[in-house]
């Protein structure tokens, strides 16, 4: 975590404040305890850096017009600048203000100075990769418990995403200071993986000609996975298990299928940049005895009871339209009971915050799921459900056909060969994850500025070859770049785009960890590289007069950092050479 100042909006905010309490006072008017008011930046050139609508929001009390109220305030931040102007040492932030005007309705514009822009790059050097880090976890423990796909066939590219968003959110937690732990459930337990058994086992029998001893299932996973997983078991075991019942062979087929299909899942997730401190087995919450424990858990709490020869659980209770079965009347606990005891094993192993990434299907599931949360004992809050919305493949503008009845299917492995990790990531991630995703494979396979990840990336790549060549010729590397140069060499308007942009991140970083929306992250990755190439192709860097190299090489290598603080939170590489 870097240690910095405020930001400019914390200080506009406490000299607004003032302002408006003097305001207020002069006139007689009483204002509530917090003052609310917002500094938000404007959508438009020409309307300063910052803007407040604070006038317009507090007219009434004043009972007077919003412009007159603004030009009211004004006066008294004016008044205040003139103080510090008259003080040897500016004290409080002094001379971040260019000037203030009053646009509109009564609308409140700054103007920062350049003296801004510069406590702006000096911060960006000084704490370097640290830089847009904070302490809002304080700490804290967090999981996050992502993709957990069952292991009865390959990821497709819906676990891609959520692969995708888990591994940033958990990047974006670590680095505003929560202790994270990456979890994946696996889904070990049950009917499907019996159906994978069963499924592997007719196959098996049917490629060795004796496809009556062990019939396909109706129900069974039809894709070639399938074959290829009998044809394993063909050339390691042989054909010994043709001498034995079906049913005898059927729980070493289950095992096999599902240990064979877990491996490629953890090689492919590897190969995608995906790691997890805790790959958690659902069988082992049955092997620990943890579901008859939290169903008694439950029962001492009031939110279980018994009827029809089933245990329900008290779904009323919780604004449910009816009560849930936890176990049924023949003893099998349903997936609800399961995870329960999965969740309360959670808490019980000393997290504050629980985080799951969940398929968009499961979105009627959430609320049962925060009741449940809630009757084990813990805030309905403990537990954030990310929700990861389909993916929609397309090329050359035509949607490619994600699958057939017949058990074919584009997995995650796919797009990656085809497109890269890094396209795929950055992909992945360029939309909210609970909206719909087109995902352009022309586009991401694209080597020019239309595609985004490597638009972003040849910024980056672009401000180490101006390091490159200064080194070449001769000066020291940009770790010795000196961040003293005059205020008044940062001149021109692409220089404030930029660095305005780079005074935006760790709010944007702030943002995306309390929202959990690791997409800003490429939003925002995005417009800088954008601003970045703009001021690139209007100010010429190197060869310059030195105070202007200096400025210039500041605000690059000012780029290089964020950007590069960026793509590592993504996942994805920042190049030095395209």
């Amino acid at each position: 975590m870097c240690n910095k100042g405020s930001s400019i909006e914390d200080y506009l905010k406490k000299i607004l404040s003032k302002a408006i309490r003097d305001a207020a006072a002069e006139k007689d008017r009483l204002l509530p305890d917090a003052v609310s008011f917002e500094i938000e930046r404007p959508k438009h050139e020409g309307q300063g850096d910052r803007a407040t609508s604070a006038a317009l929001q507090l007219s009434k009390i004043f009972g007077t017009s919003p412009r007159e109220l603004a030009a009211r305030i004004v006066a008294k931040l004016e008044s205040e600048r003139e103080k510090e102007k008259e003080k040897e040492k500016e004290t409080g932030g002094g001379g971040l203000i260019e000037k203030i005007e009053i646009a509109g309705p009564g609308f409140i514009n700054f103007f920062l100075s350049k003296k801004w822009l510069h406590s702006v790059l000096a911060d960006v050097l000084k704490c370097g990769d640290a830089y847009g880090s904070s302490d809002i976890g304080g700490g804290r423990r967090v999981q996050v418990e992502f993709v957990s796909a069952n292991p009865t066939g390959p990821l497709h590219i819906g676990h891609g995403r959520g692969a995708a968003v888990g591994d940033v959110l958990a990047n974006l937690l670590t680095f505003t200071g929560w202790k994270v732990e990456r979890e994946y459930y696996i889904n070990d337990a049950g009917l499907q993986m019996e159906i994978l058994g069963n499924s592997t086992q007719a196959r098996y029998f049917e490629l060795l000609g004796r496809p009556d001893a062990a019939p396909f299932p109706g129900d069974g996973y039809k894709g070639d996975y399938i074959y290829d997983l009998a044809r394993s078991v063909i050339s390691a075991e042989g054909e010994r298990f043709l001498s034995m019942p079906p049913s005898e062979s059927l729980p070493w087929f289950r095992r096999f299928a599902g240990d064979v299909i877990l491996d490629d899942i953890k090689a492919i997730l590897a190969n995608f940049g995906v790691s997890f401190d805790v790959w958690f087995s659902e069988s082992s919450l049955y092997a620990r005895n943890l579901v008859p424990q939290a169903m008694d858990h439950l029962k001492k709490r009031g939110y279980a009871f018994e009827a029809d020869g089933a245990l329900w659980f008290k779904s009323s209770d919780f604004e449910d339209e009816k009560d849930r079965v936890l176990i049924r009347a023949n003893g099998v606990p349903t997936y609800f009971a399961s995870d329960i005891a999965y969740h309360r094993d959670k808490f019980d192993r000393g997290f504050d915050r629980v985080i799951d990434i969940w398929g968009a299907d499961h979105h009627g599931y959430v609320p049962r799921m925060k009741a449940g949360i809630e009757a084990i004992g813990r805030a309905p809050d403990d537990l954030d459900v990310l929700l990861i919305q389909f993916v929609n493949l397309v090329r050359n503008g035509v949607q490619v056909p994600m699958s057939t009845r017949s058990g074919q299917f584009i997995t995650l492995r796919d797009v990656v060969n085809e497109v890269g990790v890094d396209a795929t990531r950055y992909f992945f991630l360029m939309r909210r994850s609970d909206s719909q995703l087109d995902f352009d494979l022309e586009l991401a396979r694209r080597q020019s500025n239309d595609n985004p990840v490597y638009y972003v990336q040849y910024a980056h790549a672009r401000i180490c070859s101006i390091m490159r060549e200064r080194q070449e010729r001769g000066k020291s590397p940009a770790s010795g770049l000196n961040p003293d140069v005059s205020e008044d060499a940062l001149d021109g308007e692409e220089t404030r785009k930029v660095v305005s942009c780079l005074a935006l991140f760790p709010q944007e970083i702030e943002n995306a960890s309390v929202e959990l929306a690791p997409h800003a992250i490429t939003t925002y990755a995005y417009n800088l590289a954008g601003c970045f190439h703009s001021f690139y192709n209007t100010n010429r860097i190197l060869g310059e007069a030195p105070e202007v190299e200096a400025a210039r090489l500041m605000v690059a290598e000012g780029v290089r950092i964020v950007l590069s603080r960026c793509l590592a939170l993504l996942g994805v590489s920042a190049p030095e050479k395209m």
